[in-house]
């Protein structure tokens, strides 16, 4: 095994998972409003969608197929509206007059927070790992002299990363979490990730019509 390579893949997806993006945004708001339980749900989703990605990734490997820059960025252009869906839904429940009673909050609607699901569609439309597993991944595919082995390796490692740093961040929040600080949390959860999707949208936009 190339242990130098394996080390800089590993120093990498810390990076990318610890740099707060989509997917921690989203497993911060869960934490904070739903608990931890929910969270973890959440994070077993995204890293679902992440092993959706790394089989992508090993396919443009094998077949050497080559990606239109265009799909790719049309792709992120869908990741960041539905990104942008979950920012508006959760900035709109954050924003309700704290002093409605449980009963009315009880008979109002509230959008999906956090789970299986959400956390997997996030984790699939995630911009930042969409680029990682097609561009990036496939650099990283030389750790050892085996095709099937180095793919198990490295989504292994991703795997584990991935929910070491989630996990981490989800401790964090249900040691601060209360009344007041779940509805800051969440604002700010909301706000970061509709930055995420206007700047994501906004560049895609500008290379698709480049």
């Amino acid at each position: 095994m190339n242990t130098a390579l394996t080390a800089t893949y590993a120093l990498t997806v810390l990076l990318l998972i610890a740099t707060p993006g989509p997917v921690v945004a989203l497993i911060v708001n869960t934490a904070a409003a739903s608990g931890s339980r929910k969270a973890l749900f959440t994070a077993i989703g995204t890293n679902w969608a992440s092993l959706v990605l790394i089989g992508a990734a090993a396919w443009i490997i094998m077949t050497s197929a080559a990606i239109d820059k265009a799909w790719l960025n049309g792709m992120s252009l869908l990741g960041c509206l539905f990104i942008g869906y979950i920012a508006v839904a959760t900035l709109r429940e954050a924003l309700q007059p704290p002093t409605a009673t449980a009963a009315a909050v009880a008979e109002t609607p509230q959008p999906a927070r956090g789970g299986l699901l959400q956390g997997f569609m996030v984790g699939i439309s995630n911009p930042k790992d969409i680029i990682f597993f097609i561009s990036f991944f496939p650099q990283f595919i030389q750790i050892t002299e085996s095709f099937g082995k180095s793919m198990v390796v490295l989504s292994l490692l991703w795997i584990a990363i991935d929910f070491a740093v989630l996990s981490l961040y989800i401790f964090a929040i249900g040691r601060i979490a209360s009344q007041r600080s779940s509805r800051m949390i969440s604002l700010a959860s909301g706000v970061a990730l509709l930055l995420i999707a206007a700047v994501g949208l906004l560049y895609n936009l500008k290379e698709l019509t480049a």
